[in-house]
């Protein structure tokens, strides 16, 4: 057995351990074969010395982490305990100032945080329709806004439409008062929070009164079309084939669009199919359409949400056999 102290001088060691040493149980977690244990601003690990090696390599990218940042949430170090490659380790340690896709209120950056998204990036730069399919948390909604906020700000496009199916998530509102818009907006409050992470409340109410972005339900995209816009339509696997169809007919000249879904989230009546698997499945190979797949290693909310995401796909497959 092998014994090894790491000193912590160089960074707040409560950041370090968390609040009642919840950070540092992950650690434990992470490690279970490595006695782990923490006085002052000192980890004493002991164990094999290929654990203590691997221990070591996952510490000293957390206190990298906390030079540059001050904090890190415990969502944010279980995913660097998690990041086995150096792609992984990319998203949090070596950030690129050019990584920015839009800064926010009070000076916030808002950028692609895993391999993924950074992926949809790349994939929205180099297409005009592309497809981010995966399971909730995992940031696809966040980071399209951000693209769209992105190519506004830079003059790419001339007015962002955000768009969703207005369909009830398992339950009936009965009757909303108020007029039409109070009514639609509980369906599209999601894209409303996500703009107000990227643009000041003033301006957004200037582009909402002048048109330049616009919320409205899919429905109200028949008939349209789209052009000099960048276009996302939001909770897709809630969209019916012919209403995804038309959505598709509707992108314009030098327009882009992001389509989202979850296809474990199908909030349509049982005698309506989702359109979604089967415009991803026919529109596979068309030339300048991408189709990016997010999974439970996208997460970034709470550090809970990838454990019952995984919870939830193992009972789907206990049921299919």
């Amino acid at each position: 057995m092998t014994e090894t102290i790491i000193n912590l001088e160089t960074v707040n060691p409560l950041e370090f351990f968390g609040v009642n040493n919840g950070k540092l149980d992950l650690l434990k977690k992470k490690f279970p074969l490595l006695k782990i244990l923490s006085r002052g601003t000192q980890i004493k690990l002991s164990g094999a010395p290929e654990q203590i090696e691997n221990a070591k390599e996952k510490i000293e990218l957390l206190v990298q982490y906390l030079e540059r940042n001050g904090h890190v949430s415990e969502n944010y170090f279980e995913q660097i305990l998690g990041g086995d490659d150096a792609e992984t380790v990319d998203n949090f340690i070596e950030r690129n100032p050019n990584d920015v896709l839009v800064f926010g209120p009070n000076g916030k950056s808002v950028r692609a945080r895993t391999a993924n998204q950074k992926r949809m990036v790349t994939a929205s730069e180099k297409n005009d329709i592309m497809f981010a399919i995966g399971p909730a948390g995992t940031g696809k909604t966040y980071t399209a806004v951000a693209l769209a906020v992105r190519a506004l700000k830079n003059k790419m496009c001339k007015k962002i439409i955000l768009t969703r199916p207005a369909v009830e998530a398992g339950e009936s509102l009965g009757f909303l008062p108020g007029d039409l818009k109070e009514k639609i907006d509980p369906y599209l409050r999601p894209l409303y929070d996500a703009l107000d992470d990227m643009i000041p409340q003033d301006k957004l109410g200037y582009y909402m009164q002048t048109r330049v972005i616009e919320i409205a339900p899919l429905a109200y995209m028949r008939g349209r079309t789209l052009d000099n816009a960048f276009i996302l339509l939001d909770e897709a696997q809630n969209a019916t084939e012919l209403q995804l169809k038309m959505f598709l007919t509707r992108i314009g000249a030098n327009a882009k669009a992001i389509i989202t879904g979850d296809l474990t989230q199908v909030d349509l009546p049982r005698n309506q199919r989702s359109g979604l698997d089967k415009a991803v499945r026919i529109l596979k190979n068309i030339d300048g359409i991408a189709h990016i797949e997010l999974d439970e290693e996208d997460v970034v909310r709470h550090r809970l949400v990838k454990a019952i995401i995984r919870a939830y796909d193992k009972d789907k497959e206990r049921d299919s056999h």
